[in-house]
């Protein structure tokens, strides 16, 4: 189960600290990709019950603020404690790293988390495989989506649902070249 008061806390949080910013490829408020984020999340959850749903919810909406925004880790955990904040911790890419080495980085450290962290990344990856950007070269697509691969290969044991997904969008990705 997942607590609406948390929910709504994470929520208000995450949109104050994107305020400003727009989901990539729209005119949207970046909130609109955390609320899908969550949404998968918590599809997920309804199929799989027995989870820590307050931790999966929360860092689905907070996933993206330490990586995106001035705020950090001790603003993170000072609001919604250590566990949620170690979640997103590890949901964030370490840009001091090779962009090349920054996903396998990113998932050694989230397969340390507990199965719910691992439901976040698969959502995001599910949320970001819309058709690409129209200036997207076809070498750039495929490699998006074997960054896709590698997030299934990686996490896909965390949540049937959401790797059942992934899987559906990875191979509609594909029809993109």
């Amino acid at each position: 189960m997942w607590s609406q008061e948390r929910y709504l806390a994470a929520y208000h949080f995450a949109a104050r600290a994107h305020q400003g910013q727009i989901y990539t490829g729209t005119d949207l408020p970046y909130i609109m990709h955390l609320s899908f984020v969550s949404m998968e999340v918590i599809a997920a959850l309804r199929e799989e019950p027995g989870r820590d749903g307050d931790l999966a919810v929360q860092c689905a909406l907070l996933h993206d603020v330490i990586e995106d925004t001035p705020l950090g880790y001790a603003e993170v955990a000072a609001a919604f404690g250590q566990s949620v904040a170690n979640g997103v911790l590890a949901l964030t890419k370490d840009e001091s790293l090779p962009k090349g080495e920054q996903m396998a980085d990113s998932l050694r450290r989230i397969c340390l988390q507990p199965a719910e962290v691992w439901m976040v990344k698969l959502a995001d990856r599910v949320t970001n495989l819309q058709p690409p950007p129209a200036h997207w070269t076809p070498a750039k697509i495929m490699r998006y989506r074997d960054e896709a691969e590698q997030i299934y290969a990686a996490l896909a044991g965390a949540s049937p649902a959401l790797a059942r997904r992934l899987r559906e969008k990875i191979d509609g990705y594909g029809k993109a070249l």
